[in-house]
């Protein structure tokens, strides 16, 4: 099944969360980006996202938290050479108490290209026990914010249909 077209204007409304230029580390042996560095760079992008709602690296340490990602789904679209220039952006899809379903968006900004989506589902945990938890109140309130942002967008997330919060 083929996936809903999304446009780069579509996207222009979602944050970037994280900027990189492919580096020659990256190169495989047909000459570009490996597809094991995107999950590399999606798991980078994911930081400074969850950084938006207040899951910082000293929060999750003054809480004994963490995040534990569930399930993973990363769609490739159009080849990354090394060199180009790279942007995610972020779009939260749902919630659950315990649960976030989002998607980040590769584009590659040196060809005018979405590259590749990565949908994930992650969850909040309680390292104390080492298990999944629910998200602080002070959290969902700002998830909550993204999501009705988000929500209200006039375009659907291309989900896989599998995963969800």
């Amino acid at each position: 099944m083929k996936p809903p077209v999304i446009t780069l204007a579509q996207l222009e409304p979602l944050p970037i969360v994280y900027r990189l230029t492919a580096p020659e580390r990256f190169r495989d042996l047909n000459g570009h980006m490996n597809m094991r560095y995107y999950l590399e760079l999606y798991d980078e992008a994911g930081i400074p996202l969850f950084e938006l709602f207040g899951l910082t690296e000293a929060y999750y340490r003054s809480k004994g938290a963490g995040g534990f990602d569930l399930e993973h789904h990363i769609h490739y679209l159009n080849e990354v050479h090394i060199g180009d220039d790279l942007l995610v952006r972020a779009r939260l899809v749902g919630r659950s108490a315990k649960r976030l379903h989002y998607m980040l968006f590769m584009v590659n900004a040196s060809r005018d290209l979405l590259a590749s989506t990565f949908e994930c589902v992650n969850s909040y945990a309680d390292l104390t026990v080492r298990r999944t938890a629910p998200f602080p109140v002070e959290i969902t309130e700002q998830i909550d914010v993204m999501l009705a942002a988000h929500t209200a967008l006039d375009w659907t997330a291309p989900v896989c249909g599998v995963m969800g919060a």
